[in-house]
């Protein structure tokens, strides 16, 4: 049995845990816990690791059970963009925190000492987070705040523009004729994937390069927002395009005409980055320019309850999607989040009994019991062909990726009245003008009333910053609004724009889908026989229940998941004459 005589108390029980653990010898223990003089923690755990072989993570690991805290190998841990997310690094990097993410509504972080309480305070004072702490290493903790890890984000353009610029020499053989850099200079090869990355890492979900007349841009689009990351010579813009060509397989002698592709990523960087980037070029009055959408093929699919729904749209959307036979639009414009709310739907309904066949351009993600087809134009393979394809292959659910023209208009519809449930989009600003927007296709209309099961138009909203968010009284214009469209005249939020982890982007963080969800019923499909117009078919479906863009957006506002600020910019109100209810 252990003696405890000179050393205090932290001391002896830290090296108790030292001996449950057989890293430290009875005797041994003895001899260091009789020691007459008093020593320091400090100069204890260095006689430990110095003449009794104690490694530093074994102590870490004694230190954690003798405080009764969990340890925290930080040295493997790969910061990403939500690091620090709740605490800026400034803040980390002064108090040797290092936030590790984020458990129900607790902040977990990992510290370097477990007697820093008032620090523990601070941090839930800043984030109004409880805080869960883990014991780490400080030299680890050091390593990871210095970011030396390489997968940490790309530190800035500055750099690799400079040598672009020619500031240093670049070699011959890697210049055209113009005297700028070719696409297989390294430059240009670090440059186009340090733009890739950052954007990556951002949380970007498109990738914009845009010459003008003396200079050229780089923006990126986060949270539905572009923002300018870069500038650049036009002599180096068009080197850039040219990289960004050969990693499609494009010509990049043709400059013309707009050209599509697509870059598998993985290909071209060591950072095991497994992303795809479908690249649309286009001739423009100060060259060729192009965007970029990046699809990250490590991201899964959301459950339908995580994308915005009302718990009313939720449950009327889970009944239409089990429906045998029929046809399930969403409408939307291009990254209103339709692709995903598809996904999510077949991924809930997706059993080994059924057969389920998609269409896609491009194959977004990729779900385990999907037979999954991707569209190439040039030879023929068209969403029509497709769909005409999967007709003769025995299927249960088909995925059309978008409706564009008559024959695959004409095809989706005979699909959805011959046994098959059938999932598309459609470019319309809401649910019920998909209807007029069929019928211009020359679709009879008995035939869209008698296919048709719901039509679902959506929009993303950037969610407001939950830690820094601001509660006040609506007033005026706005009271009328929420009044109007949710009855509700209590408190709202508003973004914080000066303080909280998220000031950078104007006090948002991540967005949430709004949805205007029409059920096809007895009223409607009599109003679609008769050529209702597009006006009298959204009175009728709101007076069977459907509530408008606009009124679930003002929903999230009441709920406070967004602001009044974001809503109205997403979606107008209603007109006067439409709240007749």
């Amino acid at each position: 049995m252990l003696v405890f005589v000179a050393l205090g108390r932290i001391q002896s029980r830290i090296i108790r845990e030292l001996v449950t653990l057989k890293v430290l010898g009875t005797e041994a223990a003895t001899e260091i816990l009789g020691m007459d003089q008093e020593l320091t923690g400090e100069a204890i755990e260095k006689l430990l690791m110095e003449e009794h072989n104690v490694s530093e993570n074994m102590l870490l690991i004694a230190r954690s059970r003798a405080f009764d805290l969990y340890p925290f190998n930080a040295k493997s841990y790969v910061p990403n963009e939500q690091t620090f997310e709740y605490l800026d690094k400034d803040f980390c990097t002064e108090h040797k925190v290092l936030p590790i993410g984020i458990v129900g509504n607790h902040l977990v972080v990992a510290l370097d000492s477990p007697f820093k309480m008032q620090l523990t305070n601070t941090i839930q004072q800043k984030t109004r987070m409880k805080v869960i702490v883990l014991l780490a290493l400080e030299k680890d903790l050091a390593e990871k705040l210095r970011g030396q890890d390489e997968s940490m984000i790309p530190i800035g353009f500055g750099d690799v523009v400079e040598r672009l610029g020619m500031s240093v020499d670049i070699d011959e053989s890697a210049m055209d004729e113009e005297g700028g850099a070719t696409e297989e200079s390294a430059p240009i090869i670090e440059l186009a994937n340090r733009i890739v990355e950052d954007a990556y890492f951002s949380g970007a979900s498109d990738i914009h390069v845009e010459p003008f007349e003396r200079d050229a841009r780089v923006r990126v689009r986060v949270d539905g927002q572009c923002s300018e990351k870069l500038r650049i010579p036009s002599k180096i813009c068009q080197s850039l395009l040219a990289r960004y060509k050969v990693m499609a397989n494009l010509d990049i002698a043709e400059k013309r005409i707009p050209q599509d592709g697509r870059i598998v990523y993985k290909q071209f960087n060591r950072r095991n980055i497994d992303i795809d980037l479908r690249i649309a070029t286009a001739p423009l009055n100060h060259g060729e320019g192009c965007v970029m959408r990046i699809l990250d093929k490590q991201k899964s699919t959301l459950p339908l309850p995580d994308l915005g729904f009302s718990q009313e749209n939720l449950a009327k959307y889970r009944t239409v999607i089990r429906r045998p036979y029929g046809m399930i639009l969403h409408c939307g414009p291009t990254g209103s989040g339709k692709s995903m709310t598809l996904y999510s739907a077949l991924n809930e309904i997706n059993r080994v009994e059924v057969n389920i066949r998609t269409a896609e351009d491009p194959i977004e993600y990729t779900l385990a019991g999907l037979n999954q087809m991707q569209m190439h134009r040039k030879i023929g393979l068209t969403f029509a062909s497709a769909l005409r394809a999967f007709l003769r292959q025995d299927p249960d659910i088909i995925l059309v990726g978008e409706i564009r023209d008559l024959e695959t208009a004409q095809i989706a519809v005979e699909a959805a009245l011959t046994g098959h449930l059938l999932f598309s989009t459609l470019h319309t600003n809401d649910a019920p003008s998909s209807i007029a927007r069929l019928t211009d296709m020359q679709i009879e209309p008995f035939m869209v009333s008698a296919s048709l099961l719901c039509v679902c138009a959506q929009r993303l909203m950037r969610r407001v910053c939950k830690v820094s968010r601001e509660p006040y009284i609506p007033e005026g214009n706005e009271s009328e609004i929420l009044k109007r469209a949710v009855n509700w005249t209590g408190q709202i939020y508003r973004a914080n724009t000066t303080s909280g982890p998220n000031k950078a982007s104007g006090g948002y963080k991540g967005r949430v889908g709004i949805h205007e969800l029409m059920l096809i019923d007895e009223d409607l499909v009599r109003a679609i026989n008769t050529g209702k117009d597009t006006n009298d078919i959204k009175k009728l479906a709101m007076d069977a229940g459907m509530k408008t863009l606009h009124q679930d957006s003002m929903l999230k506002v009441k709920e406070g998941t967004s602001t009044m600020e974001e809503a109205l910019a997403t979606v107008a109100p209603d007109m006067q004459e439409i709240h007749h209810r």
